[in-house]
């Protein structure tokens, strides 16, 4: 190769005991305290996964990392207890602050604090366990998610109750993880292994794939991943009506929802925006919203945080109050 690469063995790696951790476990949102939110929407939803539910469709939540540091996890681990959720999907930051505040107790370090002194993602112990864990996975031919529960598990980590990841496991639930390389922290340390990571997620997008093969009559909803979120769905839904044509059978009937902050007010979310309007470059809107159920779907955005829509939407769901 003439091009040079960066030595990554010249990197300054510090203990996680020397980090500030932004947020902590004391931080969890209580699934036993009832939320309660008048969002007309939210009725729809948990109608609608109550239905897959009684359909035996797939359910499947896509998070990104902000659902995972805002403490959703006791409320996610008790909805996938009670069969309402069948597939969870995280993008790589989720699955490692998981795994951090199941090791340690705390996760996402301060980025103004340390990007400065070049310290930002280098520290050492929980980095070069998840990466060990991925790397075995791979070995052993499991996918990102199941290999990371899996070591939470064999490692008895002291705050594991709260991690996703190990209740997936725990239950034999899917909760696949969807990298993109460059992107998250752990990656940053010499003892990532990228063929491994990248052998492990598509793994995982795999098993994805086989769930979305099941989404007629089921929900797909998509909490605050603006790239990953939408990219993954499309290119699995593409590949699972592929194989349903050729059978005679659809993929057609489902519903998608986006939970986000971007505020859409006032929009017809189920027409795809005009190249000219800066909106059209959410991909949400236009893969999650418009053009995947365009052939008998349905979909809803609610602007809002993830720290009061999931509990109060669990909250109905639980409540059996729906539409």
């Amino acid at each position: 190769m003439p091009f040079t690469l960066f030595d990554r063995s010249r990197l300054k790696l510090k203990s996680i005991t020397e980090r500030i951790s932004d947020f902590t476990q004391a931080n969890m949102v209580d699934p036993d305290v009832p939320v309660l939110s008048e969002h007309p929407l939210l009725d729809i939803l948990a109608d609608r996964i109550l239905k897959a539910q009684e359909r035996e469709s797939t359910v499947l939540w896509m998070l990104s990392a902000s659902v995972i540091h805002n403490g959703n996890s006791p409320v996610l681990i008790k909805l996938m207890e009670e069969g309402y959720v069948t597939h969870y999907a995280l993008n790589g930051a989720a699955a490692f602050q998981d795994f951090e505040l199941a090791m340690v107790g705390g996760t996402m370090e301060n980025i103004i604090r340390n990007v400065g002194n070049g310290q930002f993602g280098l520290w050492t112990e929980t980095g070069e366990k998840f990466n060990t864990a991925i790397k075995e996975g791979y070995h052993d031919g499991i996918g990102f998610g199941e290999a990371v529960g899996r070591m939470i598990d064999r490692e008895h980590f002291p705050y594991r109750e709260n991690s996703l990841l190990w209740n997936a496991y725990k239950l034999g639930i899917p909760a696949t993880v969807h990298i993109v390389f460059g992107c998250d922290a752990y990656q940053e340390l010499p003892t990532f292994d990228g063929a491994a990571a990248g052998a492990a997620s598509y793994t995982d997008f795999l098993i994805y794939t086989q769930s979305i093969m099941n989404l007629e009559g089921g929900c797909f909803y998509n909490f605050g991943s603006r790239t990953i979120g939408p990219e993954v769905y499309l290119k699995a839904l593409a590949m699972s009506r592929n194989v349903k044509h050729r059978h005679r059978e659809k993929i057609a009937h489902f519903t998608t929802s986006v939970i986000d902050v971007l505020p859409l007010e006032g929009q017809d979310i189920h027409e795809t925006p005009p190249k000219s309007d800066p909106r059209y470059y959410f991909r949400p809107w236009k893969t999650i919203l418009a053009r995947t159920v365009a052939d008998g779907g349905e979909s809803y955005y609610i602007a809002g945080e993830d720290r009061k829509i999931i509990p109060a939407l669990a909250h109905k769901i639980r409540k059996n109050i729906v539409a």
